[in-house]
């Protein structure tokens, strides 16, 4: 019998909620007070509204005119510095006021002063009338109910599409009664090329500050999102634009676009992932498998530096063509230039395979002396790496033991494998650089245990 899955599921679009953009609409117009006399040393990115060194008093005087009147003043207090005195709400309230080519009170960068007035007046205007309104923004969002990925969607296709169960964070558990704990290297060797499903990792937003061109409404409270610049957040990686307010409540759920993420190298390991729908990052799996197919017995393999320029060139190969770049022999004869590539791939990252917030429990887990224990230490370390990162670890490390495997041929033992993966893998969070030189040793260490006991760890 067959389930009919749209019924429960109906899309409808979102309503966008448009008080505040009203609320903008009625906001006070700035109105120039203009200084009828010539006033010396007036700073040349001031205008005919910079009314010199005058009191406060005077300043209210000449503003009482109208809600929105604006000028520049000198303070008397401390002369070079200037005030903005802006009539608002029946008062006359004074800002700070700075240039560094553009102007500024607060956060915002302005080109003129008129634009920054204009924003100031919406900002204090909506924040006066909707304060309430505003505090309960974040209440029952949108977002809950179609969340951001729906809302560039053609209405059909939600229609159409069965649901499927989510799969779990992290890998799944065998729940056989077999010892997990120690499975070998032979069956790592056939993990190598799995077609698994790829796991639902986690990402936070990658939201910057953002100039909205035109009526803008947040994708999380479907709320007008107010002022000239600035108005929000956007997220680099992909796209969901809300209130800087609704930022810190979104759900870690981002899901990464190939339009805003345009390069494979020196991006976020967990977002490239997401971007590709992938385990682990493509360039890990492809130059792993070359190597696998053609180079571990070459001698020296990770050890010997390729040619910079090729390596370069297989880097721009990632960049421009992601999965479809070719690093065969055809192309690049010389193993030595994949493991550099791969190298420099881990160097470039933003945030390290071993991560900062989680590189002190590893140096220390390096410096206990008790095998066992450091062991034991070690498997504690790795469960504070984010998903995609332990399985881009497990992935490596399972790799660079089945280096080992043919250290006759290629003389490269753990040992050696560490002391070219430590700095690798891991970089010292903001060390003085005698603190850096002496956690080279322990980095090396890490890697080396980690290669050693791989099948015990992972």
């Amino acid at each position: 019998m067959a389930l009919n899955v749209f019924d429960h599921d109906e899309y409808r679009p979102p309503v966008w909620k448009s008080y505040l953009y009203q609320l903008q609409q009625e906001a006070p117009h700035p109105r120039r007070i203009t200084c009828t006399s010539e006033v010396e040393n007036r700073p040349k990115y001031y205008g005919r509204e910079f009314h010199g060194m005058i009191s406060r008093e005077e300043a209210d005087q000449l503003l009482s005119q109208a809600e929105g009147s604006y000028l520049i003043r000198e303070s008397q207090r401390q002369p070079g510095t200037y005030t903005l005195a802006l009539r608002f709400g029946n008062q006359t309230r004074n800002f700070r006021l700075y240039h560094d080519g553009k102007h500024f009170v607060g956060e915002k960068r302005f080109e003129s002063i008129h634009d920054l007035v204009t924003d100031g007046l919406i900002t204090l205007y909506i924040e006066t009338k909707a304060a309430e309104y505003i505090a309960k923004m974040t209440i029952n969002p949108i977002y809950e109910r179609v969340g951001y990925t729906t809302l560039n969607q053609e209405p059909t296709l939600k229609k159409l599409l069965p649901h499927s169960p989510e799969m779990p964070d992290g890998p799944v558990p065998i729940k056989d009664g077999r010892n997990t704990d120690r499975l070998t290297s032979l069956v790592r060797r056939a993990t190598l090329r799995e077609s698994d499903m790829v796991p639902k990792y986690e990402k936070v937003h990658n939201f910057k500050v953002h100039t909205f061109r035109g009526p803008h409404w947040c994708e999380y409270c479907a709320n007008f999102m107010w002022g000239l610049i600035a108005q929000g957040v956007k997220c680099a990686d992909c796209g969901l634009n809300v209130h800087k307010q609704c930022s810190k409540v979104v759900p870690n759920d981002c899901q990464p676009d190939l339009r805003h993420v345009k390069k494979v190298y020196s991006c976020d390991l967990t977002t490239l992932v997401k971007a590709h729908n992938t385990k682990r990052p493509m360039v890990v799996d492809m130059c792993i498998q070359e190597l696998e197919a053609r180079g571990l017995q070459s001698e020296g393999l990770y050890r010997i530096s390729g040619f910079s320029e090729l390596i370069e060139d297989v880097k721009l190969a990632f960049d421009r063509d992601g999965e479809k770049a070719d690093i065969s022999s055809n192309a690049y004869e010389d193993i030595n230039i994949i493991t550099g590539a791969l190298k420099l791939y881990f160097r470039e990252l933003p945030i390290p395979l071993i991560t900062y917030d989680a590189y002190p429990r590893f140096i220390e887990t390096a410096k206990i002396t008790d095998a066992e224990k450091r062991l034991e230490s070690l498997h504690e370390a790795l469960k504070l790496l984010p998903p995609a990162h332990i399985e881009t670890l497990r992935y490596l490390m399972a790799h660079l033991k089945r280096v080992t495997d043919y250290e006759k041929e290629n003389l490269m033992s753990s040992e050696n494998l560490g002391i070219v993966f430590g700095p690798t893998l891991m970089r010292a969070p903001e060390l003085d650089a005698m603190t850096a030189l002496n956690d080279i040793r322990y980095q090396r260490l890490v890697v080396e245990t980690l290669i050693t006991n791989e099948d015990v760890l992972f």
